[in-house]
């Protein structure tokens, strides 16, 4: 298929804390876009703080989808996310619109804009129980070392606290006998199915740190603990999906006598900083991206608005860096 025949799909995607959401608002009004949120875990109802979860009035009218669709205690994975992305895309297509793809879950994003195939990979719950019960056991590093013993190449990428993808890919290769790294670096290289505009926001390190810690203060003002607590009060499972997300499983933490409060915040800030760094590690990786750092454009939203939607109406998309389209 012809590039131009495609239909066109924007990501908008970057490491936690940078800007995403604000943008992605503006670029769907000017765009005429829709939003499909690509974020793991503002799929959970009732996890608004800890997720930075847009809230209705800030969505400018702007149809959101994949936000608010579950419960805390339900499953959700990279499978279930694919297929309602899908079906998402499907719909704004049909309405004559454009599907933008926002959030920094990068495997989430490769899982629609690469096709990847999931049907050699049947969610087995069985083993993923068995999984999160070896780690409650034994901990993290355990896993880990199970995993270095498999899949060497996976191990080196997915760090200890990650535990979500190192059973993934425990999963995948107790169920294909195969290696989770080959198949992603088979994925990686498919061409994408769609005429794909696919940004990644940044800034620099020191910035995006600073607005990560401020962020968690403001969290924690907002009432994080009230909310964790209030998920624990309704029975939500510490060994839950939902309770893996940053800022829950430190404060899960902290209501089990763990840690102290002090100490959960300042892991909330710690391992979201390093959240950060594997994101954008990840989307370097990436083949197709155009990186938009905000210095770039003395961090001026309305120019960074029209660059961007710039590049995507006038059918670019054949630079790296933002700032080298401008004036094309």
């Amino acid at each position: 298929m012809q590039e131009q025949e495609k239909k066109p799909l924007i990501v908008l995607t970057g490491p936690t804390a940078v800007g995403k959401t604000k943008l992605s608002i503006s670029l769907a009004q000017k765009i005429g876009g829709e939003i499909i949120s690509a974020d793991s875990m503002q799929v959970y109802r009732g996890m608004d703080i800890g997720t930075a979860k847009i809230t209705p009035g800030e969505m400018g009218k702007v149809p959101h989808h994949l936000i608010d669709i579950l419960l805390p205690g339900d499953e959700f994975n990279v499978v279930r996310f694919q297929e309602l992305a899908k079906e998402a895309m499907e719909g704004i297509y049909a309405r004559g619109r454009l599907p933008i793809i926002v959030g920094g879950t990068g495997f989430y994003i490769q899982a629609v804009t690469n096709a990847v195939d999931f049907t050699e990979s049947e969610t087995d719950m069985s083993l993923r129980e068995e999984l999160y019960d070896f780690v409650r056991e034994h901990g993290a590093a355990a896993l880990h070392a199970r995993l270095l013993e498999v899949d060497p190449a996976a191990a080196a990428k997915i760090h200890e606290n990650n535990i979500k993808r190192m059973i993934r890919a425990l999963e995948y290769h107790a169920q294909t006998g195969g290696r989770i790294s080959e198949h992603n670096e088979e994925q990686a290289g498919h061409i994408p199915p769609y005429r794909l505009f696919y940004f990644v926001l940044t800034a620099p390190r020191d910035i995006l740190y600073g607005n990560i810690d401020r962020r968690v203060d403001k969290m924690m003002e907002d009432g994080l603990l009230a909310e964790v607590e209030n998920l624990r009060a309704a029975g939500v499972p510490r060994s839950a999906v939902s309770m893996q997300g940053l800022g829950y499983k430190e404060l899960f933490a902290y209501l089990e006598g763990e840690l102290s409060l002090t100490e959960a915040t300042e892991r909330i800030k710690r391992d979201t900083r390093h959240f950060a760094k594997r994101q954008l590690t990840w989307f370097k990786r990436e083949k197709q991206v155009i990186w938009v750092d905000k210095s770039d454009y003395g961090f001026d939203e309305e120019k960074i608005l029209n660059v961007v939607s710039g590049i995507i109406k006038d059918g670019l998309g054949l630079c790296r860096r933002a700032a080298e389209c401008e004036g094309l």
